[in-house]
């Protein structure tokens, strides 16, 4: 359909549009108007298709307004992106024709009131902290002689020149293997992290790695806030000592090593014993071991003189003799004793037997008594009234018994 070019309207001739050049004219319109502007709002409805460009809204308290970075802006984003932050954005105005809206194109983005490099160290430490990455628990000790160790810093810098240089004066025997990487600028995380990968591989059995670099600003020493390199120093099989910037640089490296040296310097230092004070201990060491060699010497021989004048030494078979003596005894004692033994055991034997003679019915039977049984139950008659007429008894006597029929029951009870 052709949209008429003229419409009169109250004298006036005015051309009637259609959507999209309306549309385009007043695109055109905001591009010249806003080619560049600055805006500051609070993100919310945050979007994150796969294409990888970010959607966003920013809104203040009576307002909001559509934004978009596309996708080679927002990945090259240091922090994160959220709900609820407040930002301030650098961009254009423009109108998306298929929903006829005014939206801000966003060149630049960074959160207001902190700055974008200490927001993304914030944003990625939180993070990583709830993985455990930085907990105590993790960390490894350092063995007491480190004799083999790989350096990962840049073959260039003074941090190398540094930490080499104190390392051969205190400890000249180790042996360092360095694995050279750019330790700042753009790609520099990545090689650290593969350096530090490969260190793993090739230094297996080594006692330790060095990651170093010395100081420079918050931008210099950002590569070891970056997540890859973290991770490879969290993942390294090898412990980690952490030596980057000077002593009041703080980086997510240095949370998650091992141990932690201020400086690349303090670092050999860390790692490495002091051939000198090592040679004052051991001569310490030394003479105490001397000194108690000799005391232990001293005190045998003097337990050695002891012995000789000791009586078992001059006359040594006074004392076998003595105790051959002692053993005769003892036995003429244990022979008297068990004699005793005896002789009261016998004793203690006839009176039981005595006693137990008194108690013996054979004994009653001797004084005249006798023991009549009821035939044929053969039980102990102790009544006249048990018996009947015709029963049969049998009469134990001392010597012998008697069987007998009842002939008349007299009862003294009747």
């Amino acid at each position: 359909m052709v949209a008429e070019t003229s419409r009169p309207l109250l004298g006036l001739q005015l051309k009637v549009y259609t959507v999209s050049e309306l549309t385009a004219e007043l695109r055109e319109v905001v591009g010249q108007t806003f080619p560049a502007v600055w805006v500051v709002g609070e993100i919310s409805n945050l979007s994150r298709p796969r294409s990888g460009h970010v959607y966003l809204t920013l809104k203040d308290e009576e307002a909001q307004l559509s934004a978009v970075l596309w996708r080679s802006i927002a990945s090259s984003l240091k922090f994160e992106l959220r709900d609820g932050l407040e930002v301030i954005c650098f961009g254009y105005l423009d109108i998306y024709p298929p929903q006829g809206k005014y939206e801000l194109v966003i060149y630049h983005i960074e959160p207001r009131g902190i700055g974008t490099w200490e927001l993304a160290f914030r944003q990625l430490y939180e993070r990583l902290a709830k993985e455990g990455l930085f907990d105590r628990e993790r960390k490894r000790p350092l063995p007491r002689f480190v004799r083999r160790v790989v350096l990962v810093t840049s073959p260039v810098g003074a941090a190398i020149h540094d930490f080499l240089q104190i390392l051969a004066r205190r400890w000249p025997g180790g042996f360092v293997l360095v694995v050279p990487t750019r330790v700042q600028g753009e790609g520099a995380a990545t090689e650290i992290a593969a350096a530090i990968r490969l260190a793993n591989q090739v230094a297996r059995g080594y006692d330790c790695l060095v990651l170093a670099r010395g100081g420079g600003s918050a931008e210099d020493l950002w590569a070891f806030n970056e997540e890859e390199v973290v991770r490879a120093v969290a993942s390294s099989e090898l412990p980690v000592v952490s030596a980057i910037g000077h002593e009041v640089d703080l980086t997510l490296c240095d949370l998650v090593a091992d141990v932690r040296a201020l400086t690349p310097s303090e670092a050999a230092e860390r790692i490495s014993v002091d051939r000198t004070e090592l040679v004052a201990q051991l001569g310490q060491v030394a003479r105490r071991m001397q000194a108690a060699i000799r005391e232990r010497l001293r005190q045998a021989r003097l337990r050695w003189q002891l012995a000789t004048r000791s009586p078992v030494f001059r006359r040594p078979k006074d004392w076998i003799y003595e105790r051959s003596r002692y053993v005769d005894e003892m036995a003429l004692r244990i022979q008297r004793a068990m004699g005793l033994v005896l002789e009261r055991s016998k004793s203690r034997l006839a009176q039981l037997g005595a006693r137990l003679e008194s108690l013996s019915p054979l004994a009653v039977l001797a004084r005249g008594y006798s023991l009549t049984y009821l035939l044929p139950q053969r039980t102990i008659l102790r009544d006249a009234a048990e018996a009947k007429m015709g029963s049969l008894l049998e009469t134990h006597l001392e010597r012998g018994s008697v069987l007998s029929r009842v002939e008349a029951v007299i009862d003294e009870r009747s």
